[in-house]
């Protein structure tokens, strides 16, 4: 009970913490909200002061973080998809295609082969554990494209283009999960053939007409309640959570990629719903997407397994995490950034390559894994790579967003002089 309020005094006192000054952290620090809240978990948990010790709760690690970390990108996904413009994906679907259908794929690819090369472990293991590394995390890329610095120096197509990417792909990482679990699976049937009927067409597929679906019937029955008198002002605050929750467990019931459904229902909601409640609601769901989504990190500073990182040796804890940062997206969006319209220069391209963050989702796709198949590397490598990540994207979020906000401002007072 004693290690229960200390972590519920944690995360209260993170979000105030960060309620009064993360705008002047971020600013003056170079940190992030994820950050500040995975460091406040390791000083809670067994590396740090040694005051909570989740092993000890009786619930298995794994089941936890998957549990948490879904219900966390229900309410950040949601977020997303009332933070992007009215018909965004219908008038970009071009460069979301091959976001999501060419470089997607290649993160996938080219993780699982770093893993295979490191790690020297099976194949198949080392592309799962590819592919819960693989979707760019939309918690964590909140951090980055949003509050003040973001909006002062980022034009809103770069904010928005990775914003929808780490919406989408984070429901489209599943097909890349299920099949290498399938074929980590003892089968005797066609493993390929299951894969595309079962988990693509259906699971997938029903997911997006699902989310659809629910999303629109959702954001009428509002314009509706709102045109009748119906409905106060204060249920605004929890609509679009009880919409994700319900499209989350309803999916889920149906057999379908949950996490998917919810970033296609808030779309579909965000059509709907007038200008002036979209944006009410979108205030609404920034104010409380803090307290959902910092809760996870703390968890994950709780349970990291730094004594598993240190029997890889320090060489290859290093070249692992420096190849994945490095050459999961990188490569990719720099070969195909020419037909990502969002994308105009080089430079742009190395930004947006960079910030595809790993976050919540790998830690969702790893708990479920391991519960799957027991491929112990699946939680060490992501874990490492989580923590890598948030490390090196939250600290130079800031320096890079200032500095790509001064090279636009020579570029156009260059331009402006030769005019």
């Amino acid at each position: 009970m004693d290690e229960l309020n200390i972590v519920v005094t944690a995360i209260g006192a993170i979000v105030l913490f960060l309620g009064l000054l993360s705008d002047y952290f971020r600013r003056n620090w170079w940190t992030s909200d994820p950050l500040t809240a995975l460091l406040l978990g390791l000083l809670l948990g067994p590396i740090g002061l040694g005051l909570v010790n989740p092993s000890a709760w009786g619930i298995p690690q794994e089941q936890l973080l998957e549990q948490t970390a879904r219900f966390t990108l229900a309410i950040g996904l949601m977020g997303v998809a009332l933070r992007l413009p009215k018909n965004y994906v219908f008038r970009n679907w071009q460069p979301l295609a091959i976001l999501l259908g060419l470089v997607m794929p290649m993160m996938w690819v080219i993780s699982g082969l770093i893993v295979y090369w490191i790690l020297k472990i099976p194949f198949w293991e080392a592309m799962l554990v590819g592919a819960t590394i693989t979707p760019t995390d939309p918690i964590v890329s909140t951090s980055i494209v949003t509050g003040v610095v973001a909006e002062d120096n980022l034009p809103r197509r770069l904010r928005h283009i990775i914003s929808a990417e780490s919406g989408a792909n984070d429901g489209l990482a599943y097909p890349f999960v299920l099949l290498c679990i399938l074929m980590l699976k003892p089968s005797s049937g066609d493993v390929l053939s299951h894969w595309l009927i079962h988990v693509v067409l259906w699971e997938v597929g029903i997911a997006v007409l699902f989310g659809i679906v629910f999303g629109y019937i959702a954001g009428y029955l509002l314009e509706l309640a709102e045109r009748k008198g119906t409905i106060e002002q204060q249920s605004f605050l929890s609509y679009t959570i009880a919409l994700s929750v319900t499209v989350l467990g309803a999916a889920k019931l149906l057999g379908s990629d949950g996490i998917l459904a919810v970033f296609v229902s808030g779309l579909a909601f965000s059509y709907v719903v007038s200008g002036k409640e979209r944006a009410e609601e979108d205030n609404i769901q920034e104010a409380i997407n803090r307290f959902f989504t910092l809760p996870i990190f703390i968890l994950l500073g709780l349970t990291i397994p730094w004594r598993e990182w240190l029997a890889l040796g320090w060489w290859n804890l290093i070249l692992l995490v420096v190849a994945i940062l490095f050459l999961r997206r990188i490569p990719a969006i720099l070969l195909l950034h020419h037909y990502i319209r969002p994308i105009h220069n080089l430079q742009e391209a190395l930004f947006v390559g960079w910030f595809g963050p790993i976050g919540v989702a790998a830690i969702f796709y790893a708990g479920y894994s391991v519960q799957q198949v027991r491929v112990e590397e699946v939680w060490l490598v992501c874990s490492l790579m989580i923590c890598a990540s948030i490390l090196a994207q939250g600290l130079s979020a800031t320096p890079l967003t200032k500095l790509y906000g001064e090279y636009m401002n020579r570029k156009h007072q260059s331009q402006t002089t030769n005019e």
